[in-house]
C-alpha cells in the first residue's frame, strides 16, 4: 500500500539508556556562598522554577541568621542545623505474609542531608505570619540550639525505630 499524503510518516525516536538524569550529579554550588548545601536548600525551597526568588529567600534567612547567631557564620549555622536534624534510624513498611511491620532501618547518609533539608523547609512553610526567610532563619536557629518542630520530628522518628526494633530481622 502506498504511504498516505495525509498521514505523515513516522519519525524514528532515539532510545536514551537512562530515564531521567540526578540533578546530583548536575548540582552546581550557590553563587554567594559556593556550597552545595546551600544550593540543595535553594533547590527545594523553589517554586515553578523561579529560582532567584528562592534564592532571595534562602540568602535573606542566612543573613537573619547573621544577627542572630553573632558568634558563628551563617554557613556554619546552617550546617549544624541540618547535622543536628539528621534521622539514623527510620521505619520502613515491609508486607510480610499478609501483616504490615514497621521496620527500623539505618539511613544513608544522602537521604538524611534530604530529610533534614526537606523538614526545616516544611516546618517553616506551615508557621504563618511572617516571610519566609524570616520563619526559615527561625527554624535553622531553633535547629541550631537543638529544640524546635524539626528536632521534635526527629526525636519522633528515633522513638518510633526503637519501639518498632524487634522487627528489625525483617530488614532487607
Amino acid at each position: 500500500m502506498p504511504p498516505s499524503r495525509f498521514r505523515k510518516p513516522k519519525k524514528k525516536v532515539e532510545k536514551t539508556k537512562f530515564k531521567f538524569k540526578p540533578t546530583e550529579r548536575f548540582l552546581k554550588p550557590d553563587p554567594r556562598y559556593a556550597n552545595l548545601v546551600v544550593a540543595k536548600l535553594i533547590n527545594q525551597i523553589m517554586y515553578d522554577g523561579k529560582k532567584t526568588v528562592a534564592q532571595g529567600v534562602v540568602y535573606g534567612a542566612l543573613d537573619i541568621v547573621k544577627e542572630r547567631v553573632k558568634d558563628k557564620e551563617p554557613l556554619d549555622v546552617l550546617v549544624t542545623a541540618i547535622n543536628n536534624i539528621k534521622p539514623h534510624v527510620e521505619v520502613r513498611s515491609k508486607r510480610v505474609g499478609g501483616a504490615t511491620y514497621q521496620v527500623p532501618m539505618e539511613v544513608n547518609r544522602k537521604r538524611q542531608q534530604t530529610l533534614a533539608i526537606r523538614q526545616i523547609i516544611l516546618n517553616s512553610r506551615t508557621k504563618k505570619g511572617k516571610p519566609l526567610a524570616s520563619r526559615l532563619a527561625d527554624e535553622l536557629v531553633d535547629a541550631f540550639n537543638n529544640q524546635g518542630a524539626s528536632i521534635t520530628w526527629r526525636e519522633n522518628t528515633h522513638k518510633m525505630a526503637e519501639a518498632n526494633k524487634l522487627f528489625a530481622h525483617f530488614a532487607w
